[in-house]
């Protein structure tokens, strides 16, 4: 090799080297607020259909009801939301990765004709640690969230082996999608810092693994490297949801400093009341950086969508309800009811917002609901 043919191999090298630690940064302020200018206030609900107890009913071949989706993003759209949260599963892709892309696609194509984009979700620290493919079980009667399941599970986050597979999963949707105007948003994990001490621990089914957060921080950090690694045109975000550590930063936990650090846009979850949503966003805007609220709306915590809506709207800040129809979830009942399961529909409905036929809980929350949203689908 000639010492011309060397240098110009080095400096392509070093091109391409600039090149993919360009792609791999995190982006500025200034691109995160070019996003939201072009973006806009995006407004929905955490959605999974009626029929699906949990991610995998959701989404497997099997059970997969594009017309279900279709009805109900219908409804969505009726209300004047433009963008859903949808859960993923890693299982999923292991299964059958080119049936997952393709009824991805599917759901995305149904989205668009409603005029609704999507923030996927990848990975989920919360509910049952231990997933399983095939037929899921039945609702547990007045349980809350009785079937949902954690992704990835006890089993998959202690076997090392098994990361191999997270970094295929997280790599292959991302790449797929990065450039797809239909998918707004890629939410890496939802509460990777949470324990499930408030259900399964305290029912006797201890299942969550030894140094479960310490393994998770690991993973957390090098799920980022990964979604960073493809280069999508869509913000990275995870999101806090301990008040007293996100409101006090002095407080954060290593997992939530990650959360803060590697997000594009920064995200949290509130189910308090509209004092404690205001201290929420106070406490955010410090990071300057578009924010987006991708949980709340619990009824009888006083975390409602009137008036905290239209606070969310008049800040500039992305807000996702949790829940959308009544259904196989069961997330009409309150978190409590892992504590004492209800008979019968619970006085107050603690999330969702249509019953499975599409008439509204609540007649005038829908109206107030409609009122804010105006003109946010374009």
């Amino acid at each position: 090799m000639t010492l011309r043919c060397r240098c110009l191999t080095f400096a392509l090298l070093l091109v391409a080297c600039a090149s993919q630690a360009l792609a791999q940064s995190r982006w500025t302020p200034e691109k995160a607020t070019t996003w939201r200018q072009q973006t806009g206030w995006l407004v929905g609900a955490n959605f999974g259909p009626a029929y699906a107890i949990n991610q995998l009913e959701m989404w497997q071949a099997d059970t997969f009801d594009l017309a279900a989706i279709d009805r109900e993003l219908g409804w969505a759209e009726d209300l004047g939301m433009n963008s859903m949260r949808v859960f993923l599963h890693h299982l999923l892709w292991e299964q059958d990765k080119e049936g997952l892309l393709k009824r991805m696609d599917q759901l995305l194509e149904v989205a668009e004709k409603h005029k609704i984009r999507i923030m996927f979700v990848l990975f989920d620290s919360v509910w049952d640690p231990n997933p399983k493919l095939g037929k899921q079980r039945e609702p547990k009667q007045g349980l809350h969230n009785s079937g949902w399941v954690q992704s990835p599970g006890a089993q998959d986050l202690i076997n090392r082996e098994r990361h191999r597979l997270l970094e295929e999963y997280t790599k292959g949707v991302i790449a797929r999608f990065k450039d797809d105007p239909r998918v707004v948003v890629w939410d890496l994990w939802n509460e990777p810092d949470n324990h499930n001490e408030n259900s399964y621990g305290r029912n006797g089914l201890k299942q969550e693994p030894p140094g479960k957060m310490q393994i998770t921080e690991e993973l957390l950090r090098k799920t980022f490297e990964w979604a960073r690694s493809v280069n999508p045109t869509q913000p990275l975000t995870s999101g806090l949801w301990v008040k007293n550590r996100a409101l006090a930063p002095e407080r954060m936990i290593p997992i939530e400093r990650i959360q803060i650090e590697q997000s594009d846009i920064i995200s949290f979850h509130s189910y308090g009341n509209q004092a404690e949503m205001k201290q929420w966003v106070a406490a955010m805007k410090q990071y300057k950086r578009p924010l987006s609220c991708t949980e709340y709306m619990a009824r009888p915590m006083g975390s409602t969508f009137d008036p905290i809506l239209a606070d969310l709207k008049a800040e500039g800040v992305d807000v996702y309800n949790w829940g959308f129809v009544q259904g196989k979830t069961n997330t009409i009942y309150p978190w409590d009811s892992w504590k004492k399961p209800y008979a019968a529909e619970p006085p107050k409905w603690f999330h969702d917002i249509f019953r499975t036929d599409g008439t509204p809980y609540d007649v005038k929350e829908v109206e107030y609901i409609r009122s804010v949203t105006k003109g946010a689908t374009k």
